[in-house]
């Protein structure tokens, strides 16, 4: 009996070549994203070879939208954004709208008309989220400051996105493209009618969502839950994306991408968050790989050969003009230069968002296929250069450090009193430099404070500074390892210095820079390696803390005294552990000199210094 196997061929194919094409690029050092996309192209109709169906390979990649942005969704975090709101929300539409205009002036000088030249502009304008969070993961700051402004910046581009995606199709008409939606119902009247009727229908299906599925989607989960079927969990959860989706799309002429979204807003406010994201990610992943596939499907290689100078200017516009765009626009809000750094080549790449918005609007007629095609181009290489990028800046950084007058004028420092301690705290004796003044640091300062102890703060972070010396702390405002900023905090006259920072080579410039004012200084670093852990025992660091240990060390704690041991039994447990493990924690006894190597911190007190 013969059976109609393109289905099933679309999807092998697909998943196959993406597998290779992701599991190459890895071994290249470059995103598993670029890979999919170049399995799409392979198995597209513009090369040689098998031929996916094109058509199904775009209702599968509508999935891969749809459970792509409800994982968006459920990882959202409404707190995680007014921590940052204060740079991500002027900066991400700032930056949003210095990136369009530069797209809507390549467009213009390629005679493009306006409509092309904004959805152009859009879509060069939003940076993967996939991308940006793996770049962060890799180098160890998605948790800093730093690295929370950029994901917070990133989440305002989305909503963003969202909201163009909501109102592209009601501006069809009006932008030269062909009406669809609230334009059409609309007869073609007014602009003020058409947003209207797409406006209200759009906060109808909001207040429907948040206000009747925060409690009715939470109060079924929890009975599904309560079956014990985990399968029957997984499906609840993954009918109520594609269900609030396909819903929101027939009902209220949402698209898709809206409504998973907002499912997974609506579930992330609930206890059940991270168990739906856990079972919704396999099939998530499965089909947003079909969804780059199917967009590389689209790609014309051949652009790059006809286009070479139209390629050029969207690389240019996305690695050049964002990042000086983003680096502008943060300064300008009076962060240092790092953050600036940091949040530029974020955004140095496109993605997601950007493959959305280039096929809406060639479907909406406002885009020509040949610009769906510069902007997979653009995505392609800026994806492939983003590591490259941030490689690049991390030596800028670098570079700029070692010059402290240059990164002064370039962060304009207004009020240089910020890096002198004020009259009131002049001269401080034996006190305690708190280099970095983040999570750990301030846990430290907040307990030294609460003993009286003198301290003094140095932070890179302006606004820190600010709100420091507002409630009487004594606080710098510089970069610890570059020369003058220890001074001013009084290193030559304090007793210690901890460093707080999460960047090992910062802690070795700050402990170098240290014992060159104050030979005599003790230190207290904070450490995320084994390796580091042993370097700085060499260097004679007096206590050095490695965090992940110690969070195990007081999780074990915890377990121990739940199970009834006594204090001494678990203090003793926890400490031989302690001692047994390689790196960690160790501290250098008392009148040891500072080469020697420390002793571990049960070896102090079983043998106490003599006199």
């Amino acid at each position: 009996m013969p059976h109609e196997t393109t289905f099933i061929a679309t999807i092998v194919v697909g998943l196959g070549l993406a597998f290779l094409g992701g599991l190459l690029a890895s071994k290249l050092r470059l995103p598993p994203l670029v890979g999919y996309l170049l399995a799409g192209v392979a198995a597209g109709p513009f090369t040689p070879g098998f031929v996916a169906d094109e058509g199904l390979a775009s209702q599968l990649a509508e999935i891969g939208v749809v459970l792509l942005m409800f994982g968006v969704g459920l990882h959202f975090s409404i707190k995680d954004l007014l921590a940052v709101r204060a740079i991500a929300i002027p900066g991400a539409l700032g930056q949003i709208v210095m990136a369009t205009a530069l797209g809507i002036g390549v467009a213009h000088i390629w005679g493009r008309p306006f409509g092309a030249g904004l959805v152009f502009g859009l879509a060069l304008s939003v940076a993967s989220t996939v991308v940006l969070l793996r770049a962060l993961e890799e180098r160890n700051i998605l948790d800093s400051a730093n690295g929370r402004i950029a994901v917070g910046w990133l989440i305002v581009e989305d909503l963003a996105m969202v909201l163009a995606l909501v109102l592209l199709p009601a501006l069809a008409g009006v932008l030269g493209g062909t009406p669809r939606g609230a334009a059409g119902e609309a007869g073609g009247g007014a602009l003020a009618v058409t947003l209207a009727l797409t406006l209200g229908k759009v906060a109808l299906f909001l207040a429907l969502v948040l206000v009747v599925g925060t409690r009715a989607i939470p109060w079924l989960l929890m009975q599904v839950a309560r079956t014990g079927s985990r399968e029957l969990f997984t499906l609840s959860v993954l009918a109520t994306a594609l269900g609030i989706a396909f819903g929101s799309s027939e009902l209220f002429g949402v698209s898709f991408a809206l409504g998973a979204f907002f499912a997974g807003v609506v579930l992330s406010e609930s206890d059940f968050s991270h168990q739906a994201a856990a079972d919704a990610l396999p099939l998530q992943d499965a089909f947003a790989v079909l969804f780059f596939v199917s967009v590389g499907m689209l790609f014309d290689p051949m652009i790059l050969v006809h286009e070479p100078l139209a390629v050029l200017a969207v690389v240019l516009v996305i690695v050049l003009g964002k990042t000086l765009a983003a680096f502008g626009i943060v300064l300008a809000f009076g962060y240092p230069a790092s953050t600036a750094l940091t949040v530029s080549a974020s955004l140095a790449q496109v993605g997601e968002f950007s493959f959305i918005l280039a096929g809406l609007g060639v479907t909406l007629g406002l885009l020509p296929p040949e610009g769906r095609d510069l902007i997979l181009a653009g995505a392609l290489l800026s994806i492939t250069l983003n590591p490259l990028v941030f490689v690049g800046l991390d030596r800028l950084s670098g570079w700029l450090r070692r010059r402290p007058g240059m990164l002064g004028r370039l962060e304009r420092q207004r009020n240089d009193s910020l890096s002198v301690l004020p009259p009131a705290h002049e001269g401080p004796q034996d006190h305690v430099v708190i280099v970095g003044y983040g999570r750990v640091g301030s846990i430290v300062g907040k307990g030294l404070k609460s003993q009286d102890l003198p301290i003094v703060v140095i932070d890179q972070n302006r606004r820190r500074v600010e709100a420091l010396r507002k409630r009487g702390v004594p606080a710098v405002y510089g970069d610890a390892t570059t020369p003058g900023v220890l001074e001013a905090a009084g290193t030559r006259r304090a007793r210690l210095i901890v460093v707080a920072t999460p960047q090992g080579y910062q802690t070795r410039r700050v402990l170098d820079l240290a014992r060159q004012i104050n030979p005599s200084i003790d230190t207290a670093v904070r450490t995320h390696s084994e390796a580091e852990v042993a370097h700085l025992e060499r260097q004679g660091v007096g206590l050095a803390i490695m965090g992940e240990r110690e969070l195990a060390f007081g999780l074990m704690d915890y377990a121990l005294r739940s199970f009834g041991s006594s204090d001494d039994k678990v203090r003793a447990v926890v400490q031989g552990v302690r001692v047994a493990g390689e790196g960690g924690v160790y501290e250098r006894r008392h009148g040891e000199p500072w080469r020697g190597a420390p002793e571990l911190r049960q070896h102090r007190d079983e043998f106490p210094p003599s006199d």
